[in-house]
């Protein structure tokens, strides 16, 4: 199919079927697609923009002018102007919007940028400033596509592949790139945005009633301060930039059951109460169910209080704060390895003393509470580098002090983790096995307030991923004044402070997003907004990028030097 003729050939043409426009299109493309084996998934025009792959089933070819060839998924449009097809910023380099709104119109220098593109490009006079152009055709640009021309004939920025395309995919891919990021997003009105928090049934309840009570009030305060304003317009002669007044609607979406029905509950709350993201949450042992669903509904998941997140990066919609007892799993790995212990304040990426012994490392969990997939990254790792691992399992079906003494009986030599959670902790002997070195889970056992025994913390190293507590005091000062101005109790401090913390992250991301409510787009804008915020409440840093879902990548090792006083051994790490 030529261009011209789909250009002319598409008579009421809006948008394609495959994005909610007519059948017309639909049988149109679909006649021009190469014929695909009856078992293989018919190849859609999104895989070509995010994945570089036309639809033969080759991969996509881009030539810049330096010289350099792109093949396949580095080819992709995607990579450099995002799945949202709204672009973004590195420095002076602007990668411009491509989606149907901003292609094909006039885009002038006589309106300030907040009007003619995403908040993500710099303002003006920072570089990056965009042109003049006439508005795209079918025609301009495909050759803007193939020849690295613009409407105006200008020659497009070096960053800019040339692409070999036929006629076919060429029109698939412009049909997909003019409805990108068009039609109505779910929970987003000209007045009002919706959000979801997700609670599953082990979600601890004082963790929970703390969360509801720290939103509920950021999302009255924040109604409050809007309520007052004038609404501004979407751009003014200055470049001021557009501020969301958009109120903030808070739905409660309480899962019960088993985790296997979860996924229908969760879709019954979005048909009732369509929502833009989810934010906060709080859950136990399993997050799988909520963490599919908000993946595969293109649903945005915000920094939910779980400890036992799913690890699976190449996922796009769930964010999350840390990899939780995953990480702590990799910084006790680190510090094994590299042979810290209590007291030594070993350097990071200190050697390993050298011996010839046995290495052997035993792990005390409690059964059902969602740790052994931690444990088990952690003896998989010493394995790898030739410890002997075991992991042994509280049943909780006897006494607490009985089977703790059991489990923690191990020979001299040995390395003794310990995922236990205070009352746990509380119940050990009151002294350690001889001659054997004691690590424990910082995020279980309570921190600096964990109730280890005495002469326990003089063996033990904890694992911590978080900012230090000294530290911490001084970057909390302002939302703890904030929960005691508003008279909300920090029963569950660490799920509260994260928060309220999410709670600002959204708000400072929606507030630059311009008039751009797509998810894919909130997220990639979360993205650039994390790496340069300096108050980050427990994490001395947050930083994400594309590929990366955790925001929050090391933490410290620590040991006792006083009851609730803890000193680091070496630097932050990043394992």
């Amino acid at each position: 199919m030529a261009l011209a003729a789909f250009q002319r050939g598409c008579p009421g043409y809006t948008r394609p079927l495959w994005r909610g426009g007519p059948a017309a299109v639909l049988a149109v493309l679909l006649a021009a697609l190469v014929a695909l084996p009856a078992s293989a998934a018919p190849w859609t025009p999104e895989q070509l923009y995010r994945d570089g792959l036309l639809s033969d089933g080759t991969p996509l070819q881009g030539t810049r002018d330096a010289g350099r060839s792109l093949i396949g998924p580095d080819a992709a449009c995607a990579v450099c102007h995002r799945r949202s097809g709204l672009g973004t910023a590195e420095g002076k380099s602007v990668i411009p919007p491509i989606s149907g709104d901003y292609l094909f119109r006039q885009r002038s220098t006589n309106l300030p940028e907040a009007d003619d593109a995403p908040s993500a490009l710099p303002p003006r006079g920072q570089g990056g400033v965009l042109r003049s152009r006439s508005p795209y055709t079918v025609e301009s640009l495909a050759r803007a596509l193939r020849d690295g021309v613009s409407s105006n004939g200008q020659p497009l920025s070096v960053l800019m592949p040339r692409y070999a395309i036929g006629d076919q995919d060429m029109a698939a891919l412009i049909a997909y790139l003019r409805d990108l990021g068009t039609g109505e997003t779910p929970g987003v009105t000209d007045d009002t945005l919706h959000f979801a928090t997700i609670i599953t049934p082990d979600a601890d309840p004082v963790a929970r009633d703390g969360m509801l009570a720290t939103m509920r009030q950021f999302f009255q305060d924040r109604n409050h301060i809007i309520a007052g304003a004038a609404r501004p317009m979407a751009h003014d002669t200055h470049g001021v930039l557009y501020r969301v007044t958009r109120k903030w609607v808070l739905h409660v979406w309480t899962l019960t059951g088993p985790a296997t029905t979860w996924g229908e509950q969760l879709q019954a709350y979005r048909a009732r109460e369509p929502v833009f993201a989810v934010l906060s949450g709080i859950g136990g042992a399993d997050w799988e169910p909520v963490h599919h669903f908000c993946e595969v509904s293109h649903l945005p998941c915000l920094f939910p209080n779980v400890d036992v997140p799913v690890v699976r990066e190449s996922d796009f919609f769930p964010v999350y704060f840390s990899r939780g007892l995953f990480l702590e799993a990799s910084l006790m790995a680190d510090g094994i390895q590299s042979g810290v212990s209590a007291g030594s304040e070993a350097e990071c990426g200190a050697a390993a003393p050298a011996t010839t012994a046995v290495r052997r490392v035993v792990q005390v969990v409690r059964a059902g509470s969602g740790i052994e997939s931690a444990a088990r990254q952690l003896g998989e790792q010493l394995a790898a580098q030739g410890w002997q691992a075991e992991m042994r399992v509280l049943p909780g079906t006897g006494d607490r002090a009985t089977e703790l003494a059991r489990a923690v009986g191990v020979a001299s030599g040995t390395t003794l983790v310990l995922w236990l959670p205070p009352e746990d902790v509380a119940a050990l002997p009151a002294q350690p096995p001889p001659g054997v070195s004691v690590w424990l889970s910082g995020l279980l056992g309570g921190l600096e307030q964990i109730p280890l025994p005495p002469a326990w913390q003089q063996v033990s190293e904890l694992s911590y991923p978080l900012e230090l507590p000294e530290r911490r005091a001084l970057a909390m000062t302002m939302p703890q004044g904030w929960f005691r101005i508003k008279h909300i109790p920090l029963t569950s401090e660490r799920v509260e402070l994260q928060t309220y913390i999410a709670c600002q992250i959204l708000s400072e991301t929606v507030g630059e997003m311009h008039v751009n409510f797509v998810p894919e787009y909130l997220v990639e804008r979360l993205e650039v907004m994390l790496s340069h915020r300096r108050f980050n409440g427990m994490y001395p840093r947050l930083s994400m990028a594309p590929g990366q879902r955790f925001a929050n990548k090391g933490g410290y090792l620590v040991h006792f030097a006083a009851p609730h006083r803890l000193v680091p051994d070496g630097d932050w790490r990043n394992p």
